[in-house]
């Protein structure tokens, strides 16, 4: 059987190319690596794109919010109008819950000026907590559209803030009791506020860097982690990326939280970090920009000629970075950890 977590990318690419996606104004279906579906409408694009929550249980209807935002603006598209599954265990569902997750959901949506513009409500059998999927749209300039693919040869690696936020502030928040022999009470309330501080949100992290100079592509690092996210964007523009991991920003407390469950924090669900690429003569601009935004980031590797890879290179060689069959926090989930 499977483990939990997203399908492995050899199972999931055989599904993608048996999938009916023909259509003249598709001009980016499934794929690899392709945070979002792109139609063509003259002289914009629709972008689309369905998320589902899983692992939080939290904050819920504003986390949902949160996640869809992150892969819609990774095209360079505003998010406009949503829809929402709202999937409830049956005999645990009070009207409270419903008025909770929708006061949440209500209060992210207004401010991203989204429109919640339809889904669907039910209390079903054999859940035993709530799971939202949202379906988010948003609206580009064709012109201005941004998709993993447009990473080139030449092209510089950045990330913003670091990683794994979205891990470190699940962890803190749904098991608090198993980290309190080594954090401190402030550490753990700390660790539960990352998903607003530093943030899972890189909503300013993207409009802050296409203003600033010329992205090629962004990728939102979710399930697997950062390096399952270079990977995936390896796939997506066809090219091989050098990386040199050491420079990849892990803060203090969150890799201290890896720690103790004895994760790989480069495996580990990063939400709140933007992996972008961007032209060689825009990296000061952007850099420069994102600092002055006050928010953090670094380069960590270049794009090159060269087959779909991501190459680590070390103080002793280069080789290819490993890869995660499946998120770390998915053990600490299943019980296995």
């Amino acid at each position: 059987m499977l483990p939990v977590g997203k399908l492995p990318a050899e199972i999931l690419a055989k599904i993608i190319a048996q999938a009916p996606t023909a259509d003249s104004q598709v001009l980016l279906g499934p794929g690899i690596g392709l945070d979002c579906a792109v139609l063509d409408f003259g002289d914009t694009c629709l972008v689309l794109k369905s998320e589902p929550i899983t692992f939080a249980s939290q904050q819920l209807g504003w986390y949902a919010v949160q996640i869809a935002v992150n892969d819609v603006v990774t095209t360079g598209a505003l998010p406009k109008w949503m829809l929402l599954t709202v999937l409830l265990p049956g005999k645990k569902t009070s009207p409270g819950l419903v008025e909770e997750i929708s006061a949440q959901v209500f209060d992210a949506c207004r401010a991203h000026n989204i429109a919640l513009i339809g889904g669907h409500t039910e209390i079903t059998h054999d859940l035993d907590r709530p799971i939202l999927v949202t379906t988010l749209l948003g609206e580009v300039d064709k012109t201005e559209l941004i998709t993993p693919k447009g990473a080139q040869a030449g092209d510089r690696v950045l990330v913003t803030k670091g990683v794994p936020i979205e891990a470190a502030a699940l962890l803190a928040r749904e098991f608090p009791n198993r980290l309190a022999d080594v954090l401190s009470p402030e550490e753990i309330r700390e660790a539960q506020d990352y998903i607003y501080t530093p943030g899972i949100s890189v909503f300013r992290d993207a409009r802050t860097a296409i203003q600033a100079g010329q992205v090629t592509a962004m990728h939102d690092p979710t399930e697997g982690g950062i390096v399952t996210a270079l990977w995936e964007l390896a796939e997506a523009c066809g090219h091989t990326i050098l990386v040199d991991p050491a420079k990849i920003p892990i803060p203090p407390l969150a890799r201290k939280i890896c720690a103790a469950f004895d994760l790989d924090p480069l495996g580990a669900i990063a939400s709140g970090a933007l992996l972008l690429t961007v032209t060689s003569d825009s990296v000061d601009a952007i850099l420069a920009a994102l600092a002055y935004g006050k928010i953090p980031a670094v380069e960590i590797g270049i794009v090159q000629d060269g087959q779909s890879q991501v190459i680590a290179q070390t103080p002793t060689g280069s080789h290819p970075m490993g890869k995660f069959s499946r998120d770390e926090i998915a053990r600490v989930y299943e019980g296995t950890d």
